[in-house]
């Protein structure tokens, strides 16, 4: 990510305040709030991006092995981008470890494959949880507060399955699939003897 010199002046202003607290003007306050505001795109737009680099590495992985090259190309990109290899990498690049880069490709695959799942291992047993979304900056140490919405109370969710707005309540089995009726038996007809 890189900073204009405007917004690194109002990051080092910012990184200033934080170390020791003063009063903000209003413009330093905005100044604040649009760098916080630029910083969030930049990380949305990193999503979409590394999302899209995902579903072509995955369209690529699809393709094989008419795709290596690109295929081989992408997944390094994406390693260097923090991606972890996933077991349908690890079964393509087996197939296609023939070449000296699908390969070495492998053998640092499987490295990181087992890191992040020791990581994962010890995340859980250690009881940690995932980080939350990074929350948007609503206030500046002796500034002023961004307007908020007041806090509502919320209505308590069911643990097995919150309502949203709009959702229709699940239907029960007998309105999906009504009970068969059985056959009238046909009527019977009495013979005249003749």
């Amino acid at each position: 990510m890189a900073f204009s010199a405007d917004e690194l002046r109002v990051l080092r202003r910012a990184l200033a305040i934080a170390l020791h607290p003063t009063p903000l003007s209003d413009e330093d306050v905005q100044d604040c709030l649009r760098l916080a505001g630029s910083v969030d795109e930049a990380v949305g737009e990193a999503g979409r991006l590394r999302a899209f680099l995902l579903a072509d590495l995955a369209r690529y992985r699809n393709a094989l092995p008419g795709s290596a090259a690109g295929y081989l190309e992408l997944l390094q990109d994406a390693l260097a981008a923090g991606y972890d290899p996933r077991p349908d990498d690890l079964a393509a690049l087996r197939a296609l470890r023939g070449g000296p880069l699908a390969a070495a490709l492998l053998e640092r695959c499987q490295v990181l494959a087992e890191r992040s799942v020791r990581a994962r291992l010890a995340g859980r047993s250690a009881g940690l949880a995932a980080p939350g979304p990074r929350s948007r900056l609503l206030a500046l140490p002796g500034g002023r507060a961004a307007a908020r919405e007041p806090d509502r109370p919320r209505p308590p969710a069911t643990p097995s399955h919150p309502q949203k707005p709009g959702d229709r309540p699940m239907p029960k089995p007998s309105e999906v699939f009504p009970p068969r009726r059985r056959p009238a038996p046909p009527p019977s007809e009495e013979r005249a003897a003749g």
